[in-house]
């Protein structure tokens, strides 16, 4: 009798398990066609990019305005870098549905909490590239325009102008990523407030002399 019951609830148990897994399978299968699709279709949207910033010569750009080359353990140029930024976007984005078939019910919030925050991730790295690229331009147009002193002092002026530039865009890439914001922010009020007390004192120490002539003819005047 009590040997009957065991083989009633295993096979009960059996019958469950095969039901569920027959209702799984189908699921199983919509979900990894939705996420085979997902990955041709990301791995079309990088050899776009890659072929389109190969067009616009953006590496080339880039090189010419001394940004710096990206090194893990090989050689990753930042155009690749973005295509697989966005390759990986679209895989996220249709890994959500995926996930949503397959019943992972909290793998699909951590999923869009990720798909929220990867514009984040590509608006840094715009705006590093555009801090580089600027850093680039100020330290040329100051080493043009600074006349009357020295050529170690005018390279001296042109990089520190370059390299103000590009801590004020990694601040704000920092920021954009939500990264300490509190603290970037109180750093980047002390970094004004210290370029400013500089700016002010290398002025009033170097324009004292041509002060005090503007003032005596003044006196004299009156």
């Amino acid at each position: 009798m009590q040997f009957e019951s065991v083989n009633e609830v295993f096979t009960v148990t059996l019958n469950n398990t095969l039901a569920t897994v027959a209702q799984f399978i189908p699921r199983f299968l919509t979900g990894l066609i939705v996420l085979l699709i997902g990955l041709i279709i990301a791995s079309f949207v990088k050899q776009v990019l890659l072929q389109l910033f190969k067009f616009i010569k953006l590496e080339q750009l880039l090189d010419r305005y001394g940004v710096p080359e990206t090194k893990v353990a090989e050689r990753i140029s930042w155009t690749g870098f973005l295509a697989e930024l966005a390759r990986w976007f679209v895989i996220i984005l249709f890994l959500v549905p995926t996930a949503d078939i397959w019943g992972l019910s909290q793998f699909v919030v951590i999923l869009n909490n990720l798909l929220a925050y990867l514009p984040n991730v590509l608006v840094s790295v715009l705006l590093l590239l555009v801090g580089f690229v600027v850093g680039r331009l100020v330290h040329d147009l100051l080493l043009a325009s600074v006349q009357g002193v020295s050529g170690e002092s005018a390279r001296t002026i042109a990089v520190v102008g370059q390299y103000s530039v590009i801590v004020f865009a990694v601040l704000i890439a920092l920021n954009q990523l939500g990264i300490a914001s509190d603290l970037i922010r109180i750093l980047f009020a002390g970094v004004v407030a210290s370029v400013a007390l500089a700016a002010g004192l290398a002025f009033g120490l170097g324009g004292r002399e041509s002060a005090k002539e503007i003032l005596t003819k003044l006196m004299k005047r009156l």
